[in-house]
């Protein structure tokens, strides 16, 4: 197969964003939010007061220090690490682009806790409890998801339109679902998943899901591959439109590429899709278990592929994607790629230009992609210069407060 795709971004790089930026969502991230999720760390395990005297160390020194290397080196990933810090020793958290200090950070957490003992998994997630209760805030609405899926599909045998409303539907439930980020929002603060997705529409600052919606009808299209984000409620709603696109046969088969270890609090792993089917399973709800039911069938027939690979876990933009990932890729006939984290990668988390066409940066992939993404940082592209303007007017905090959405798509 040739390749017709750039290996990188068509225009100049921008500056990445640093947490030096004074008054800045990143500056506030590094100095701020992260001290306070290693702090978290420490109430919500019971680890000894050494790993914890580090934990408090690591939070101290985020606003003020320098960064410090890894010291584990039997762990899979310690010589890529150890690669990727060469251009940063000595250096202030503060000074470094923040993507690699954010990814660096809990790959750190995750040596003082000493989920590596002997250079495998074999530790305990530091973020479960608030995965599992991120989980279990959401559930009515879930069941209520759930009913809706398991009638979509009902519909959709006597009716092709219903195929349209029902995918349109779940892909703004994937792209709102992505509200409920523990890395920004505390589990403890509600179920942020209750809303009613069709009234944000005036939210979604670019939509581009009818596009999408052809493309996923189009019977050309036998695979779909989605780049997880989160779990909890999010990684639900994913499922359900793996689920609905497996079960109407609109596609064959479903990739879906998740970290290998705990990352940003919450995201998805293999072994918290696996958890997630055994929570509905183990609710009396028989819509959920229905739903559950067909998702493990997924699984074992090949249908649904868990997949994972240390690349997600890098600090790595992905234009920086290995050799083997970009082949994968080429197989699929539509990427999916969800939330905040994954958006800043495929435009390097860098300061472009707001109104910069998306299609000019993302050349680089082998295959139609997608991003979902709610704003939780300052970087976007592809918005119109009035829409820009009205924002910065109305809403100061738009880029970060997760209430703006963009559904874009590059073919």
């Amino acid at each position: 197969m040739v390749n017709n795709y750039s290996q990188i971004p068509k225009l100049p790089l921008p500056p990445a964003l640093v947490g030096s930026e004074v008054g800045s969502f990143t500056e506030y991230t590094v100095t701020q939010r992260m001290p306070a999720i290693a702090r978290r760390v420490v109430v919500e395990n019971n680890f000894s007061s050494e790993i914890n005297a580090k934990l408090e160390n690591l939070a101290t020194e985020l606003p003020i220090g320098c960064l410090f290397p890894l010291e584990n080196d039997s762990t899979v990933d310690y010589s890529a690490w150890d690669t990727y810090l060469q251009s940063y020793k000595g250096q202030r958290w503060l000074d470094i682009p923040w993507f690699f200090v954010e990814t660096y950070f809990y790959r750190l957490i995750l040596e003082i806790t000493q989920y590596f003992p002997l250079g495998r998994w074999q530790g305990i997630d530091p973020f479960q409890l608030q995965k599992s209760q991120g989980l279990e805030a959401s559930i009515d609405s879930t069941i209520l998801l759930c009913e809706q899926v398991n009638q979509w599909l009902n519909d959709s045998q006597n009716e092709a339109k219903a195929n349209q409303t029902a995918l349109t539907t779940l892909l703004y439930f994937a792209l709102w679902g992505n509200r409920v980020d523990l890395s920004l929002w505390s589990a403890f603060e509600g179920d942020r998943s209750q809303f009613d997705v069709q009234s944000q529409l005036a939210n979604i600052l670019v939509n581009d899901t009818d596009k999408i919606s052809e493309l996923l009808t189009n019977p050309q299209v036998q695979r779909v591959d989605f780049i997880v984000d989160n779990a909890g409620f999010e990684l639900i709603c994913d499922l359900c439109l793996v689920d609905f696109l497996l079960s109407s046969k609109l596609v064959n088969q479903v990739y879906l590429h998740l970290k290998p270890h705990p990352t940003f609090v919450s995201d998805a792993m293999i072994k918290d899709v696996h958890g997630t089917i055994s929570y509905l399973l183990a609710t009396s709800n028989k819509q959920a278990i229905s739903l559950a039911q067909r998702w493990q069938h997924h699984i074992s027939s090949g249908c649904l592929v868990l997949s994972e690979d240390y690349f997600w876990t890098s600090p790595l933009a992905f234009w920086e994607m290995p050799k083997h990932i970009k082949d994968e890729l080429a197989n699929t006939g539509l990427l999916i790629v969800k939330g905040d984290a994954n958006y800043r990668r495929l435009l390097g988390d860098r300061h472009w230009d707001f109104t910069t066409n998306i299609a000019d940066i993302i050349c680089y992939l082998p295959t139609p992609m997608v991003t979902l993404r709610t704003l939780k940082s300052e970087v976007a592209v592809g918005l119109k210069p009035e829409v820009v303007e009205e924002l910065t007017k109305s809403d100061p905090h738009w880029l970060t407060n997760g209430q703006w959405g963009v559904i874009q798509f590059v073919a």
